[in-house]
């Protein structure tokens, strides 16, 4: 065998143990890899989540793990001019990263919270609607991360997960939709198909 060809193999290797290595160990993208969360996102696209997360003006919702704030900010622009945005990240760098883009685009009503998706820092009942994408498989406990969730969305309300295959901690529809019902939450609507979704779940 070639030497490019041996190289391929062990490049190939590589890549496949380091995804199955994330896939048991799931943990938040690093702020210093923080180009993967910065690139443009296929199919799970920002007006793809607008369609089925359905934002209204005057809205409060809670955005978990925005990384660099691909999403935060249209989903802010989506809410003025009276709603507002929580955002909570375990990486404060993140939310620096974010909260320094909003500054310079103007927008003032979103808020930063240093916090786990597995212990919310809200009361009951405090939002109308939450959207993660790309994040629930990141956390260690989805079932726990999907029971706060349920807590501080109000009765009714929409959680949106969106996901995406080639992520190596890609929740599929069929186990999303599992572990909402365990968590008692409905699953109402779907976009996409085995290689990408967003699922809204009713709270």
């Amino acid at each position: 065998m070639r030497a490019a060809g041996r190289l391929s193999l062990v490049a190939g290797g590589a890549v496949l143990g380091a995804a199955l290595w994330w896939r048991k160990h799931p943990s938040a993208c690093p702020y210093s890899q923080r180009f993967w969360v910065d690139a443009p996102h296929p199919f799970i696209t920002r007006e793809r989540l607008k369609e089925i997360l359905e934002p209204q003006g005057g809205e409060r919702l809670l955005e978990i793990g925005p990384g660099t704030g691909y999403y935060t900010l249209p989903v802010a622009g989506w809410l003025s001019p009276a709603g507002q945005l929580d955002i909570v990240d375990v990486q404060q760098e993140m939310l620096d990263h974010t909260m320094g883009r909003l500054r310079e685009a103007g927008v003032e009503h979103v808020r930063p919270n240093l916090a786990d998706a597995r212990e919310l820092p809200f009361p009951d009942d405090t939002f109308d609607g939450a959207y993660l994408v790309t994040v629930l498989g990141e956390v260690p406990d989805q079932d726990a991360a999907l029971r706060e969730l349920g807590r501080v969305v109000r009765p009714g309300g929409r959680i949106v997960v969106g996901e995406l295959f080639g992520d190596p901690h890609m929740v599929t529809h069929s186990s999303l939709a599992a572990r909402a019902e365990a968590a008692g939450l409905r699953v109402e609507r779907k976009l996409g198909g085995p290689l990408w979704h967003f699922t809204r779940l009713q709270a």
